[in-house]
């Protein structure tokens, strides 16, 4: 069985390999929110997938929802 100071592969010990995970997920999940605001804010201000009129016509939120569904059946 391994002591408690056993070093892995990486270097670290059991804790600081766990403490180094929770960090490292805090982190990547922080980054994805901010990223998924990012893409929201951009798909309001300019959608990417444009109505069957083009830009001019999704003048809404609704608008543009309305517009994409039909393109997912």
């Amino acid at each position: 069985m391994s002591s408690p100071n056993t070093v892995s592969l990486s270097g670290l010990t059991e804790g600081e390999a766990q403490e180094f995970h929770s960090y490292y997920l805090q982190g990547m999940i922080a980054f994805v929110a901010i990223a998924v605001v990012a893409h929201l804010l951009v798909w309001f201000w300019r959608p990417w997938i444009p109505g069957p009129e083009g830009y001019a016509s999704l003048e809404g939120v609704g608008q543009t929802v309305t517009a994409f569904l039909p393109m997912l059946a």
